[in-house]
């Protein structure tokens, strides 16, 4: 009998699995997408030209609030769990909710959809949104790259437009970022690897990515996205954990297959952390993963423009998905601001526009600063909207990006950005250099 099943998603993981397991497989027929984390992604469609021929209108995508009437309704027999940065406690309520409505629950194997590579692939992935993995896949790319090695970063999926357009994305220049029409959050992460003078793959379909990519490097680096676990079967795996939320590497999914897969793991902000915090990270990697070799990193922070924040009212601005589903009370942004010394963080809570609202309702945990939330033209316009009704003197933007490239600010903007610097030994690069001699 062909089992019906559904596919519990971000517009990410899921899709990825979908395709590299479920599509043409005819022991199966997916039912329908459930989509949850990412506004807007509902209602769509998972369109032919991608589903393939088992497929020919598409596959729906539903809120993930509807999955127990989904299950019931289509007589729903497998739900496959499929996104990231989610809770163990989290996860299996939702096993529950399926197995109650008489359906099975399951979680791919993370190697079982990683695809071979006739490249090498270094991964750099994490245990928590927030935990500063992309400036770390940003400094393997660097080391790589003056290592006299041809580079191409593999972004995780951010596919929040049109699907068929964004099958196979490349990016080399401001200018693709613009006709890709990407969002703030693509922004996010491509705009600093294009600064590096580096190419980087997103999209849909990583097999088709992965064929192009491989084109043109020597050496792949694949930036994961939240916490998920690589799409790619990687020469070294490397892992970043954030000491600020020291026990987080044993409470989240798949962050703790992440620390246990881990050739390499990065205990990071070690700068702003407390000892006791970087050694309770430290002996939780040992206990699970006592063959990952550890490296201690600090992430210095950098702000252009100090002199618009001292002794000023401030508006911070900081990256989205680290205060939304990453669970942080506040990033890059607040910390530059209290150590530049301003009078007064303003509150955004008091003037937010729109589908902003809904936001700090779903995360009550933020705090007195905004996030950068730009999934789609109506939260930019409400981002905007935001900002320009906040009485403040100057906007501190924590997020990776020139944010004044895509909303417009009619108040002075400080640039915060976090960066990578070793701490002590051994260095991230005589890590790499060392084990990517005995792998590749």
């Amino acid at each position: 009998m062909v089992e019906k099943v559904i596919i519990m998603g971000a517009a990410g993981r899921d899709f990825h699995n979908f395709n590299i397991y479920f599509r043409d497989n005819p022991r199966y027929r997916v039912v329908c997408f459930t989509a949850t984390q990412i506004p807007d992604i509902a209602g769509r469609v998972y369109p032919p030209e991608l589903a393939g021929g088992m497929y020919p209108d598409g596959i729906p995508v539903f809120a993930d609030s509807e999955l127990e009437h989904l299950i019931r309704e289509a007589g729903v027999d497998l739900v496959v769990f499929s996104y990231s940065d989610i809770t163990h406690n989290e996860v299996m309520h939702k096993a529950s909710l399926v197995t109650a409505a008489g359906a099975d629950f399951m979680i791919a194997g993370a190697t079982y959809t990683m695809l071979p590579t006739n490249r090498p692939v270094v991964a750099v992935c994490a245990v928590r949104t927030g935990c500063g993995k992309s400036q770390v896949s940003r400094e393997a790319a660097r080391i790589l790259k003056s290592s006299g090695r041809r580079v191409v970063i593999i972004r995780h999926p951010m596919p929040y437009g049109d699907l068929r357009a964004q099958a196979v994305q490349r990016f080399a220049d401001y200018a693709d970022l613009d006709r890709h029409r990407c969002t703030i959050e693509e922004r996010e992460e491509f705009e600093p690897i294009l600064d590096m003078g580096v190419v980087v793959y997103a999209g849909v379909d990583y097999g088709r990515i992965l064929a192009a990519a491989e084109k043109e490097a020597d050496v792949l680096v694949w930036d994961g996205g939240n916490n998920d676990t690589p799409f790619y079967r990687p020469a070294l795996h490397v892992t970043v954990f954030d000491p600020h939320r020291a026990g987080h590497e044993l409470l989240y999914h798949p962050g703790e297959t992440n620390m246990r897969m881990c050739d390499v793991a990065v205990i990071n902000k070690v700068d702003t952390a407390t000892a006791g915090q970087v050694e309770a990270v430290r002996a939780n990697i040992r206990a699970c993963n006592p063959r990952a070799r550890i490296v201690l990193a600090e992430s210095p922070l950098r702000v252009d423009r100090p002199g618009l924040i001292r002794g000023k009212r401030v508006l911070v601005v900081e990256d989205g998905p680290t205060l939304t589903h990453g669970g942080m009370p506040h990033g890059a942004g607040t910390l530059a601001a209290r150590q530049c010394g301003a009078a007064e963080l303003v509150d955004p809570r008091p003037w937010l526009a729109g589908s902003l609202r809904d936001v700090f309702t779903a995360y009550p945990g933020m705090g007195a600063a905004l996030p950068a939330m730009g999934y789609g033209p109506g939260q930019i316009r409400d981002l905007e909207a935001t900002i320009a009704a906040v009485p403040c003197d100057a906007v501190v933007s924590g997020t990776p990006i020139d944010i004044s490239r895509v909303v417009r600010i009619d108040k002075p903007v400080a640039r915060v950005r976090y960066g990578h610097a070793d701490h002590g030994q051994p260095t991230l690069e005589s890590v790499l250099a060392e084990m990517l001699k005995e792998r590749v």
